[in-house]
């Protein structure tokens, strides 16, 4: 492969990153240019962040000086849906259906409202195949593509930011050598934990990242989001074992707003971690790689060091990288965390790519189909009117022959109908035995209904508290509603419901549990800044579920003799409502 000039796009929530890069075969990438933009769109905002993508892109290609060409594009980690799932050893064609089937049923939309791609991974002893489903809503990807079009691009591939950082790590040679590496992506709007190991591939995004930090600072100081990130950026650090070594009040409150969203994210890391080894067959990672753009603040290498007890190191995307000579290097090494994913991409151009997967959307890969057949149709246009000529040419018998074999055809297509009258016949008995499949199939779903009831009420209980009974029952529509309500007029509201005899009662469930008081009172404290009681945490768990809809309080009592609290709620299948307020998407 000759020398290749290729750009490489990563659209990030707080910013984008973009980078020229030369790439040959059998040598490092060379990276020309690069730049980095904020996007300027703040986290709670509703506004279409199509134009911020528009504006950035087109600024950072004029200051950087780079110009239109063969485009990688990374899409932020929290548009897809990744799923990791074992196969049987079987034949190539009929695993591609497989893992269709699979995507279809892991994925929380239809299947025809995604794009998605796949990637084998290697073989475990028993022969199976583990594979890695990656899929996103083909809407929020076309915006995206439609996006970049804006400023005359258009992606060559369209891969997600955890997998071209496990690309640049693996790849690179920044996980050289034996064991499991951890790759913390702090960014914006989620950290992304990407396990990089030999023969395997597992990545999960958390939605706690810098934009959780300002949001905590704002709350704590009574300031706007641009106010409390500028002050995490300017006073802002993670407060070391829950003191500061400042005299700046203001400081050292910050660092501890900045040390207790931290601490949450290091409990999620090491969940993640214990999933990973059990779910997934991992080792326990032996270092810890920070990048991204959260993962300049002051500190949190420090904090990572003390709590894990391991390496921890900044991951340098240079490290197998050459930087040509319109490259500022001082420049370069201070926004090393942010460029990992561009590097990433740029090793999916020159063929050494461990992971290569491609959600290109389906208007953009027909798009790029008619180009490939363009020259051909051309040709057949061509042919076309030059058979048209000669045929105009060719006289009156030629014309003749030609009336001859147009009625013959005639005569053909009129001995054929009894033929089409057949067919429909069979398409007629073809749709009656799909839609016996249809009722089977609905038949199915019912049962897994329950079943994912049953993982969801074991998924919510309460610390000290065990589940009683759970039994169908139908429940008054209202139940659905005001969840903020509380107890009391819930019951108000049910009694006054139930009561009048035209109300339509829809499916779920009554459930009885109970729990230790004190036990339950401990719950109720660690969430204490909501006000909500154990039992309504534990119906808000329920709702936060894909089984339900909602879940309500309808009954409580205490139990004197065993020192415990009984409490009965009802909830609401989400096959009921969900398909009105969007719960199946959860």
């Amino acid at each position: 492969m000759a020398s290749d000039r290729i750009l490489a796009l990563n659209v990030g929530a707080g910013h984008v990153a973009l980078g020229e890069f030369r790439v040959s075969a059998g040598k490092p990438p060379t990276l020309q240019r690069y730049g980095v933009a904020p996007l300027g769109l703040e986290p709670d905002s509703e506004m279409d962040p199509s134009g911020f993508i528009i504006a950035a892109v087109g600024d950072l290609m004029k200051s950087s000086g780079i110009k239109p060409g063969p485009l990688m594009m990374a899409v932020s980690g929290q548009m897809v849906f990744p799923r990791f799932v074992k196969f049987p050893a079987i034949a190539q064609d009929k695993l591609r259906a497989m893992i269709r089937t699979e995507a279809e049923q892991n994925v929380p939309f239809p299947i025809d409202e995604l794009t998605w791609d796949c990637q084998l991974i290697g073989a475990d002893d028993m022969g199976e195949r583990n594979a890695m489903i990656v899929a996103a809503k083909t809407e929020g990807i076309v915006a995206l593509t439609n996006s970049i079009g804006a400023v005359k691009m258009e992606p060559e591939i369209v891969d997600v930011a955890p997998l071209a950082i496990y690309n640049c790590v693996a790849c690179g040679g920044a996980a050289a050598g034996e064991g499991c590496t951890l790759v913390l992506d702090v960014g914006a709007r989620s950290t992304n934990l990407v396990f990089v190991e030999e023969g395997k591939i597992f990545y999960r995004s958390i939605p706690v990242a810098g934009n959780a930090i300002t949001q905590e600072i704002a709350k704590t100081f009574s300031v706007d989001f641009k106010t409390a990130e500028q002050m995490k950026l300017e006073i802002g650090f993670v407060a070391l074992g829950g003191v500061t070594a400042t005299d700046d009040e203001d400081a050292d409150r910050v660092s501890k707003c900045i040390r207790s969203v931290v601490t949450r994210l290091h409990a999620e890391v090491n969940r993640s971690i214990n999933f990973y080894r059990s779910q997934q067959g991992g080792s326990a990672p032996s270092r810890v790689l920070l990048t991204g753009g959260s993962a300049a603040l002051r500190h949190l290498d420090t904090f990572f060091r003390e709590k894990m007890r391991m390496d921890i190191d900044f991951l340098n995307p240079f490290e197998g990288v050459t930087l040509g000579s319109h490259v500022n290097v001082e420049k370069a090494q201070s926004e090393f965390l942010q460029l990992s994913e561009i590097v990433g991409l740029a090793y999916r151009h020159s063929g050494v790519a461990r992971v290569e997967i491609n959600l290109m959307p389906p208007n953009l890969v027909q798009k790029k189909t008619f180009r490939r057949q363009a020259p051909v149709l051309a040709a057949a246009g061509i042919a076309l009117v030059a058979a048209s000529v000669c045929l105009l040419l060719a006289g009156t018998e030629k014309a003749r022959v030609a009336i001859e074999e147009r009625d013959a055809v005639s005569a053909r297509l009129q001995s054929l109908k009894s033929v089409g009258s057949k067919i429909n016949a069979k398409e007629k008995a073809r749709d009656e035995i799909a839609a016996e499949i249809e009722e089977y199939a609905s038949v199915v779903a019912s049962r897994e209904a329950v079943l994912r009831a049953v993982d969801a009420i074991r998924a919510s209980i309460l610390p000290g508290s065990w589940l009683v009974s759970f039994e169908s029952c139908e429940v008054a529509p209202e139940v659905k509603k005001d969840n903020e309500e509380d107890s009391s007029s819930r019951r108000r509201r049910r009694g006054e419901e139930e009561d009048s005899s035209d109300v339509e009662k829809v499916p779920g469930y009554r459930i009885v549990a109970k729990g230790f008081q004190d036990e339950l009172r401990r719950v109720e404290q660690s969430f204490r800044t909501s006000g909500k009681t154990a039992p309504e945490i534990f119906c808000e768990a329920l709702s936060s579920k894909r089984a339900f809809d909602s879940a309500t309080v309808v009954g409580q009592k205490l139990v004197d003799a065993d020192n415990t609290i009984e409490f009965t709620i009802e909830a609401v299948l989400a096959n009921v409502a969900g398909a009105q307020n969007g719960k199946a998407a959860r």
